[in-house]
């Protein structure tokens, strides 16, 4: 079966993420397409896409470790970053890049190890810091002016799913976990985190920021 990948980036955007290790994520406007849905009884529902989620899966597997950072808080959204298996999250604080900088901190990496994809003005002190910062389609006009990249895929429908492949891409994975989809071999975490050893279980949710 031909595993020649179909999918290819521009050298220069590939060149620019080669060194990635970690990619904050936006939620709102990025990870769902920016509606705030409402049940009966007030509780907050969100639309997530199974292909970004798989995306997101495929960087654990690959050793880049990808972060929510949301200054909302639902049950809705920790149970999608448990499903993923994400093992650090930052939720439900205004202010993104105190808690961000602590995480780096714990973590040992720098920004020129960080990619960030965000939305909205919140996220202009991470896009302004981290190596490699991209931005759905739909993102604040301050936002787009200011970022590596600009995914063709729209908020909440593919928009992470790009970004999570030019990664894979300039990791040199790629190929790699395309041809293992075609023979059929699951895509799972490892159990231990490459970087460092010092993550979180899976699941946990850390508190602070947008």
């Amino acid at each position: 079966m031909d595993a020649t990948p179909r999918l290819n980036f521009d050298a220069e955007l590939v060149l620019a993420a080669l060194d990635v290790r970690l990619l904050l994520l936006d939620v709102d406007g990025v990870l769902t397409p920016g509606d705030l849905l409402y049940g009966a009884h007030g509780e907050e529902l969100k639309r997530f896409s199974t292909i970004d989620g798989h995306g997101l899966k495929l960087l654990l597997h690959a050793g880049v470790e990808p972060v929510i950072v949301s200054g909302r808080d639902s049950a809705a959204l920790r149970a999608r970053i448990a499903e993923l298996g994400l093992r650090h999250s930052i939720l439900g604080s205004g202010a993104k890049l105190p808690a961000v900088q602590a995480l780096l901190g714990r973590l040992q990496l720098g920004w020129e190890q960080v990619a960030v994809i965000g939305d909205d003005w919140p996220d202009l002190p991470l896009i302004a810091r981290a190596a490699f910062s991209a931005a759905p389609p739909s993102a604040h006009p301050e936002v787009l002016a200011r970022v590596r990249h600009i995914t063709r895929a729209p908020a909440g429908l593919g928009a992470v799913r790009e970004l999570c492949d030019l990664l894979l891409t300039a990791r040199g994975a790629y190929a790699r976990l395309l041809q293992d989809a075609l023979d059929g071999k699951p895509h799972t975490p490892p159990p231990a985190d490459p970087i460092h050893g010092t993550l979180a279980e899976p699941g946990a949710v850390q508190p602070s920021a947008r």
